[in-house]
């Protein structure tokens, strides 16, 4: 989760200087060119720092959310945040491993889901054995749980 944050700290500091420094010079940069009714450049800029304050609004709501994130909430038993889970679905008649993760980390092609993905909010809560229904726009999947590993699992405190 660390990876994350630093990511979107990143990502905050590149939008500020952005906001704060480049936006401000294309800005000063197209009114000095006159006429501001029919100036691309300016209009660019400015709905470019529109998008720009709406992208930092974002990122700074997802950086609060992260930072309340604690790993005592998350179930020991149960499939939540950072769970591997084993499924058999018996519309495909196939086994799928699934590991639950922020929307950032998300790629199903690795296996990695979004907990509030529908697959991901399926699985939330189950326990080995339970069956997750899943709706689909191919309509519904039954998700047989056969292994499952927390988070705590993963997370190993070396005493």
């Amino acid at each position: 989760m660390e990876d994350i944050k630093k990511a979107i700290e990143e990502q905050i500091k590149a939008l500020e200087y952005e906001l704060t420094t480049e936006l401000p010079a294309e800005i000063k940069k197209a009114v000095a060119l006159g006429d501001l009714s029919e100036n691309a450049e300016y209009h660019m800029a400015k709905q470019r720092q529109v998008f720009v304050n709406a992208r930092l609004g974002q990122l700074k709501k997802r950086m609060g959310e992260l930072a309340m994130v604690n790993l005592e909430n998350i179930p020991r038993d149960k499939v939540g945040f950072g769970s591997t889970v084993v499924v058999f679905d018996s519309t495909k008649n196939e086994e799928f491993s699934y590991k639950l993760v922020t929307s950032e980390e998300s790629d199903v092609t690795k296996g990695l889901i979004s907990t509030t993905s529908p697959i991901g909010r399926a699985l939330l809560g189950k326990e080995v054995s339970d069956i997750a229904t899943v709706v689909t726009p191919n309509g519904k999947r039954e998700l047989e749980i056969l292994k499952l590993s927390t988070i705590h699992d993963t997370i190993k405190v070396v005493e």
